[in-house]
């Protein structure tokens, strides 16, 4: 594992984390950064913040369509849910159909017309987020991840298939968090809105529908978090199994506990290419141990 939290926290889970991009026709994959008036500040954070340069985008006119991007769903793999399903039953692979590129715009100005991915205010914490969220910034192996813990909120990150340790790029107290809000017109309904409790606030994709609803449970305490020391000898043994099945090069495990008290055991595989795309692995197991299946509220 390239990154680690503290002795004395728990990581509750990690997820990738890039600034998002627009679906709609007239912002389709733009992106900008706005202050509170709606005016540009890219030059701002270039000056002040030292965010190197980056793709400058422009706002189709009404009714030219944008070109179709292909390939969107390839490479994502099987949803955890998915996954954790497959396990829990003892199989692999998905009955289920496609996935859902795209919901329905809940605000149009900030969907449609714009597509702001930061939005702050002189001196808000947004503006101290880092620039190589941005993916037209950074270079195309480089990789952007979000962790939580129970007490904190750090941005990691990484180049496919480097072992060396993660750059801690920005980190911010939990308790800064004013709101985490699950923003469904997006490329698979991945991405989030994350809102500082001074009003600033990041749009972020997580690339899965999944890892942006584990998020959301988190930081609403709808679900919680065990470390490997809580695990009962059965569990401890289960775990090991499974982790030896893995591929090599599995990140370590994260315990989560839903809510009718099963635990969630998720691991993700590092991308072996520049693509970026991890593989999620998960098992539903009960406090001996044994396998067990999603209760109603769980998932």
């Amino acid at each position: 594992m390239d990154w680690y939290p503290d002795g004395d926290e728990t990581l509750q889970c990690r997820v990738r984390a890039d600034f998002a991009a627009g679906v709609a026709p007239r912002v389709a994959g733009a992106r900008w950064f706005r202050d509170t008036g709606r005016r540009d500040i890219q030059r701002e954070l270039q000056e002040q913040a030292g965010w190197p340069e980056g793709p400058g985008f422009t706002v189709r006119p009404a009714g030219e369509r944008a070109v179709r991007r292909t390939g969107r769903v390839l490479g994502v793999g099987i949803p955890v849910v998915l996954n954790v399903v497959a396990n829990a039953l003892g199989g692999g692979g998905s009955p289920f159909g496609g996935v859902s590129v795209r919901g329905r715009p809940d605000e149009p100005e900030n969907e449609v017309d714009d597509f702001p991915v930061l939005w702050a205010g002189p001196g808000t914490l947004a503006r101290d987020a880092p620039w190589q969220l941005d993916p037209g910034r950074r270079p195309d192996s480089y990789r952007t991840h979000l962790v939580l813990t129970d007490r904190r909120l750090v941005f990691l990150g990484t180049t496919a298939g480097s072992i060396d340790p993660a750059d801690v790029l920005w980190e911010v107290p939990r308790d800064t968090v004013g709101e985490l809000r699950r923003m469904p017109y997006s490329e698979l309904e991945s991405d989030v809105r994350l809102t500082f409790t001074d009003s600033s606030w990041l749009r972020l994709t997580t690339k899965n529908p999944d890892d942006a609803a584990l998020l959301l449970r988190h930081l609403q305490g709808t679900v919680g978090s065990l470390r490997k020391s809580d695990l009962t000898e059965g569990q401890r043994i289960r775990v090991a199994r499974f982790m030896a099945e893995l591929p090599k090069g599995a990140e370590e495990p994260v315990f989560t506990v839903l809510p009718s008290g099963i635990v969630q055991v998720t691991s993700q595989v590092p991308p072996k290419r520049a693509d970026g795309h991890h593989a999620t692995h998960a098992i539903l197991m009960d406090s001996s141990g044994a396998p067990a299946e999603p209760r109603p509220g769980d998932l």
